[in-house]
Formats: C-alpha cells, sequence, structure tokens
C-alpha cells in the first residue's frame, strides 16, 4: 500500500508541475502590460508587453484621454494586474485586451470615432 501511495503522490506532483507549465504559458500570451508611457513627440501611448511586444495607440482615438493635456497624459499607470492603463488626473481607464482588438472606448465611442475617420 505504500508503494501505490507513493506512485499516486508522483502522478499528482507531476499532475500539478505540468500544471504550472500551462499556467506559466498562458500567463505570457495573456495581454499584460509591464509599462506604458506617453511619447509627446507622436501624442501616442506606447505600451509594453510582458511577453516583450510594444504597441502604440494615437491619443486622439482613446475615450477618456483623446483632450488630456501632455502633462495628464505622462501621468498613466499600469494596473498592478498588468491588465489596463489608468490615468488617474482625466478618471481614464482603458483594458489592455481591448486596445489590442482595437476598441478604444464604449460602443458609442467607437460608432463616432468610426464617422469621424
Amino acid at each position: 500500500m505504500t508503494e501505490q501511495h507513493t506512485t499516486e503522490e508522483r502522478e499528482l506532483e507531476m499532475q500539478l508541475e505540468q500544471a504550472r507549465r500551462v499556467a506559466e504559458l498562458n500567463a505570457l500570451m495573456e495581454p499584460r502590460a509591464v509599462s506604458a508611457e506617453y511619447d509627446a513627440a507622436e501624442h501616442r501611448i506606447v505600451v509594453r508587453l510582458r511577453s516583450g511586444a510594444v504597441f502604440s495607440f494615437p491619443v486622439r482615438i482613446a475615450q477618456g484621454i483623446a483632450e488630456g493635456t501632455a502633462a495628464e497624459l505622462a501621468e498613466v499607470e499600469v494596473t498592478p494586474a498588468g491588465d489596463g492603463l489608468h490615468w488617474e488626473g482625466l478618471d481614464a481607464d482603458l483594458s489592455v485586451a481591448g486596445l489590442l482588438a482595437g476598441r478604444f472606448g464604449s460602443g458609442a465611442w467607437m460608432a463616432g470615432l468610426r464617422a469621424s475617420l
């Protein structure tokens, strides 16, 4: 019985290790920001992801920050989980996954943006 118990423990440990590896891979694949900054010369927000990818978007197309001043835009913060961007002075929040999917605001904002572009 002791040998069977040890075999079950080893099997469980292997399954746990595999689950840890899958979780680590999933974490790398999920869009999580590690930093964000305002590029004043280009009037863009530049976001660096945990995966090493970098993307940017023009401020003018993002709801809540489009009218922000350079000083307000420079105060961009990455949320603790890395899944969002926050501007305290503008009371604005944007989802990293949403930005990567091309959603720069609410449905109404996006409809207005499409009409203006």
